[in-house]
Formats: structure tokens, sequence, C-alpha cells
């Protein structure tokens, strides 16, 4: 696969690391920069042999298969329609568009070209998350319930991220768009998000859009997808999953605390890990960076299902799916309701199903619950089928 970056900022570094430090059959040969310097430094940080600053060229290259769209959000339309004119695949950072809006056209645009639409979600692609999702694929802990996803930072690197116009919004958009996508895999992504309820605001950023939010997302089986966002947490990035089933839970820690801390008096002053705060005093680097936040594995992934041509895990249309969501939850957070999450083009089941069933404890009884209490004696809590009475065996 021969490829082309868009961009020449903080994201497209991360993806060329990717996609360049391990020997691998897939060569980037085009890097397209807005700004001439930045584009030449790129290309000779990476051995890249050709770069331009013409986004329509750089695209249509004849070395070019495949293109890596790193931009700001307000270009990612732009770039994905000029794909979809030269019938280059397109791999696209999150989120997919400022909005559902935009996010549709591209979706359309690359149905349209018949082209494989790849959304860079890679906060899906991380070995935890993957090792998560099997587990729950393979029902180990029963009906999914309520997943809860959270990533808290100290706010982003560039300076468009903070314009509202630009991004599309604040801390929601920029990073609800992982927790919800997130929790849309834990829960099954057939399942229709029917509605949200968010509560956002700006508390400490002299900026228009919101630093801070917490929103519920409702599903059409009755499941909660939660998300927490901030731009104002101190102390680095953190990157936590939750999710609970009707027969088990999962927790994980996908940065900041790992396992691997480490303490320096800072002499060095070296980078430590995406959005570390300090390089001194107690430090939770990271061995992988680029392996631990799922490039590796969505990269993978993007290439293999260009080359068998099928759809890849994270798609155009998941993009659109989170970009409606994010929607609704703009909405919510002004109207302080809950609010409808508008699908125009919904491909998922309309069948509500239920996974579980409830528990009998015996024909005439279902079972509530059982325990050891620390006296040692045992409790059994049951139901009459037919009285509906809660009894206690």
């Amino acid at each position: 696969m021969k490829l082309a970056i868009l961009g020449t900022g903080f994201i497209s570094r991360f993806y060329a690391e990717s996609l360049i430090a391990q020997r691998r059959k897939d060569v980037v040969t085009m890097i397209y920069g807005r700004n001439k310097d930045k584009a030449r430094k790129f290309a000779e940080d990476y051995k890249i042999p050709n770069y331009s600053t013409n986004l329509k060229e750089a695209i249509a290259h004849k070395d070019v298969d495949a293109v890596v769209i790193g931009l700001p959000n307000d270009l990612h339309l732009e770039a994905v329609l000029a794909c979809a004119e030269s019938k280059k695949h397109p791999l696209c950072t999150k989120p997919l568009g400022r909005n559902a809006k935009e996010a549709l056209e591209m979706l359309k645009a690359v149905d349209k070209a018949g082209i494989v639409g790849g959304y860079l979600e890679d906060l899906c692609y991380t070995p935890k998350f993957l090792k998560s999702l099997a587990s729950i694929q393979s029902g180990a802990i029963g009906e999914v319930i309520w997943a809860k996803s959270r990533e808290t930072h100290p706010g982003p690197h560039s300076e468009w991220f903070w314009n509202k116009d630009k991004a599309g919004g604040g801390a929601i958009v920029d990073l609800g768009c992982h927790c919800i996508e997130i929790s849309r895999n834990f829960i099954g992504k057939d399942i229709r998000p029917t509605e949200v309820m968010c509560w956002a605001d700006t508390r400490v950023h002299p900026i228009d859009a919101e630093d801070n939010a917490v929103a519920l997302v409702k599903y059409a089986n009755g499941a909660i997808g939660q998300f927490e966002v901030s731009w104002s947490f101190r102390g680095g990035m953190d990157l936590r999953d939750e999710v609970m089933g009707t027969e088990g839970t999962i927790w994980a820690n996908n940065f900041l605390r790992t396992g691997f801390e480490m303490f320096t008096t800072g002499k060095s002053g070296s980078y430590v890990a995406e959005k570390a705060e300090s390089s001194s005093g107690w430090l939770f680097p990271v061995g992988d960076e680029v392996h631990e936040l799922g490039y590796s594995h969505m990269f993978t992934d993007m290439f293999e299902s260009i080359d068998k041509g099928k759809q890849p895990a994270e798609t155009f249309y998941d993009g659109y799916i989170v970009n409606a969501i994010i929607d609704a939850a703009y909405k919510s957070a002004k109207t302080k309701q809950w609010e409808p999450v508008i699908i125009e083009d919904w491909r998922g089941s309309d069948e509500v199903k239920i996974k579980h069933e409830l528990p009998s404890y015996d024909k005439e009884h279902y079972l509530i619950k059982e325990e050891t209490l620390p006296s040692g004696e045992k409790k059994t809590i049951v139901k009459n089928k037919k009285t509906g009475s809660i009894e206690k065996r």
C-alpha cells in the first residue's frame, strides 16, 4: 500500500511513527502540508520521497493508493471529497466531521465512489480494548447493561482545537468521540442509540466551547453508555473504561496508571508520554506508546480490509453515528433534557433483543441473589413468579 499523509502536526507524526517505525510492506510516499517548510521537514524526518502544499495534487499522485487524513476537523470534508473524486481510499482521523451533516456527506461520497472509508478511532484498537471486546463477544460478562468511558487531560496541543468553529465544539467532539465509540462496541454496534442527556460547561479556559462534560447515551435495549471528558484534568492523560454485564465486570486503565512508574529529578527533561505535564517526580511512562494507543492494530486492520475489499472494524458509518450522538449531546447540554439521536441512515437492527434470561431458583421462583454472610449463614433471596412477592430462603 502506497500512502499519503495529509497534515504535518501532532497526530500525523503519531501516524508516521506507526507506519514507518516497524518493518512492513506499506510505505508513505507523499506528505501534504499547508506550510511548505513544515511539509519538507516532515518528509526529511521520515524519508518520504514526495511532499506538496496542494491537497488535490497530493491525493491524486500516481504513487498514492490510500490517504491518511490527519488534518484539523474543518478540513476533513474537503479532503474526503477529494479522495472520492480520485478514487483513493480515505482513512480519516476522529471525529469524522464537525457534525453529523458533514459526516453523512463524507459517508455518501465514499459509498458512491466505491472506496473504503476507514475511521481512525485508535482507542478502539488498543490491546486492552481488543481483549475486552473479545471477552464480551464470547459472553464472558453476559449482556452489557452499562459501559462507561473516561478521557481527561490538560487540553489539546494545537490552537485550532480551541476554536469552536474550526473544531466543531470542545472536549465533547475531541474526546467524547472516543468514549462514545468505545461504549458502542461494548454494547453492540447493531443496537440503536436513542437519546442523550448531557451536562457541559466551560469551567477553566477562556474559550467559547466546553472544557468539561458528562453524558448518558441510552440504547434501544435499555443499555447505557456513559462518557466523562475534560480539558482541565491535571496530571497527564487519563484513559479508563468500565463495563458492567449481567455475568461480570471489566475495568481497564489504558493510560496514566498502567503499572509503569518512574521517579526522576528531571535532569534529562526528556519526553515521557502524551499529555504528560512534568518530566520530574513520579512519572508514568508508556512502554510503546504507538502500540498501546492502538495505532499498530488500527492500520493493520485498515490496510488488510482494503486489500481484501471489505470494511474495517471502524468505518465512516461508525464515524457518522458518533457524530449523530455528539449532536444530540450538544443539544441536551443546552436544553437540559433528554434529546433524541437523529440518524438519517440507520444500518443496524431495529429489533430489540434481551440477551439474558431471568434466573430461576425453582419452578415457582426467580433467583434474585445468593450470598454468604460474615456469620457463615447462607442467604438466598427469591421472587415468586405468580405473586411477585420477595422471599428469603
